[in-house]
């Protein structure tokens, strides 16, 4: 197959990026640097990168792990919003068009339910994360209109030790200093990497993947039950709690992440026989740490 990725330096990005080399795919990456050069907010996507292909996966965006200050909140939407926009408007003017175009989301679309378990016809929450992913995946659908299979892959916390949220909570864990975050009662969405690259490339290749679907593992778990996990993995304790407004302290109303959460769960992607990989936590935890 003939792909086009944006944003593939990021974790998933570089994943799949590996993935569907080695499976003989050929890859175009757009990018502000290199090897074909695009700025998402200021310029309609090179229609030349985009000509003839199999696929498009996007998954370029501002990173969300940041204080939300209000020129970080514009930063955020802006990229995701006017991104997808650029590219649906190179889509638009290539020839021919591509077949697919596999754009990424979070489950921090549904906002904030507790415990309520949250499948993919579960409306959008109201406040700021879930209103920039709803506008992210509105642009993104209007390549629908194109003739284009559109697949918006709500992701959740994605396992890997190399980066992401995992990797910022490994160091006090192995030191022994990790522990439930604001009580621990709320849900993470968690997903190993390798399950993320493998839902990407089931809704390249699967016509029948369409339309939003939660890249996360089957069961979700409370923080207090992933902090333990965690600890197990590491041989350490993980006893040592975190007060939710220690968390706010430092990241703000990016806090609200971490101290929130969502019970979001892959009914889509069981729905059309994803085989999960790593769907046990204590395993995908092992599996990342060791």
């Amino acid at each position: 197959m003939r792909v086009t990725v944006t944003g593939a330096s990021g974790l998933i990005g570089s994943r799949l990026v590996a993935a569907l080399q080695a499976r003989g795919d050929e890859v175009t990456v757009l990018s502000r640097s290199r090897p074909v050069r695009w700025d998402p907010e200021a310029q309609p996507a090179p229609a030349e990168a985009l000509s003839g292909r199999d696929a498009v996966v996007h998954l370029a965006g501002e990173n969300v792990a940041q204080r939300w200050s209000e020129d970080a909140r514009r930063r955020i939407r802006r990229s995701r919003e006017l991104g997808t926009q650029n590219l649906v408007l190179g889509i638009e003017q290539a020839e021919p068009r591509p077949a697919v175009l596999v754009s990424s989301s979070a489950v921090g679309y549904y906002g904030h339910h507790h415990d309520e378990p949250l499948g993919e016809d579960a409306p959008p929450g109201g406040d700021f994360l879930a209103q920039v992913c709803v506008a992210w995946e509105r642009e993104a659908q209007r390549a629908e209109a194109l003739g284009l299979r559109v697949v918006r892959i709500r992701t959740g916390v994605v396992l890997d030790e190399q980066g992401g949220a995992l990797g910022r909570m490994l160091l006090p864990f192995r030191l022994g200093a990790g522990g439930p975050v604001a009580g621990g009662r709320q849900y993470i969405p968690w997903i190993h990497v390798d399950d993320v690259v493998g839902i990407y490339l089931a809704a390249i290749d699967d016509p029948e993947w369409t339309g939003p679907v939660n890249a996360t593992a089957p069961e979700p778990v409370t923080n207090k039950a992933f902090s333990k996990a965690l600890g197990k993995a590491l041989h350490r304790p993980a006893v040592a709690p975190i007060p939710g407004f220690a968390i706010r302290a430092m990241y703000g109303d990016m806090a609200e992440i971490v101290t929130e959460g969502q019970r979001a769960v892959p009914r889509r992607a069981q729905e059309l026989g994803y085989a999960y990989r790593h769907p046990d936590l204590d395993e995908a935890l092992r599996a990342v740490v060791s």
